[in-house]
């Protein structure tokens, strides 16, 4: 085991080693991920006062049929696995590690503009979820009309379309399945908020790869 986690460490330093010696990537690599912050400063400082504006409640069919069931922790087991599994998996890949902050960039600027423009209510039945990453960085509140589009939907499958071994694409594709179903059974969001999540997150995916697109043959 400590042989593998050795070679493991060797190879993504090998990896590394070339690709900062490379001053284009380091640039992209840079304002990527300034850029990344930003927009997750600006989305943080947003999300608490979007609690406070007026908003409208959509009628969801979907919704209307069952009961909602608590899910919270089956959520989060599956998110946050998802990503300290696909991020470790992409550390010997730096050039797909910049496409996933380009991507996450571009998510999380929709996400403002979206639900700035589409300030939904909360569904009536909610159970909320508390997403102890969310309220660290939103002040420590429970938030409850970050709803158009779902981000965690979007999140798991931005990680499954950056992910390079099949394997665990296929085991992020299924996670973000499920992910989907758990935060409409939780009520946390409508049917449309997941349904859309991930044509946004391949969207950002796709921009972010036409933006490299001289590096397709490396990543």
């Amino acid at each position: 085991m400590k042989m593998k986690t050795v070679q493991h460490f060797k190879e993504i330093n090998e990896a590394w080693k070339p690709a900062l010696l490379d001053k284009a990537f380091r640039t992209k690599m840079i304002i990527s991920v300034l850029l990344l912050a930003i927009a997750l400063f600006f989305l943080a400082s947003f999300l608490p006062y979007n609690e406070t504006r007026p908003g409208f409640t959509l009628d969801d069919p979907l919704l209307k049929t069952f009961t909602p069931i608590d899910l919270t922790w089956i959520t989060f087991i599956l998110i946050y696995g998802a990503l300290l599994v696909g991020l470790a998996s992409l550390a010997k890949y730096p050039r797909r590690i910049l496409i996933a902050f380009q991507s996450y960039t571009l998510v999380a600027s929709l996400r403002l503009i979206t639900i700035y423009f589409l300030p939904f209510n909360a569904p009536p039945d909610i159970i909320p979820m508390k997403d102890p990453f969310v309220e660290f960085f939103g002040g420590g509140q429970t938030l409850l009309r970050d709803l158009f589009f779902s981000g965690h939907t979007a999140t798991m499958f931005l990680l499954a379309l950056v992910a390079k071994n099949k394997i665990l694409k296929g085991i992020l594709v299924v996670s973000t399945i499920l992910v989907a179903v758990a935060v409409l059974a939780q009520h946390v969001h409508y049917t449309v908020d997941v349904i859309i999540a991930p044509f946004i997150a391949y969207a950002g995916y796709r921009i972010s790869r036409l933006i490299n697109k001289n590096k397709k043959k490396s990543i």
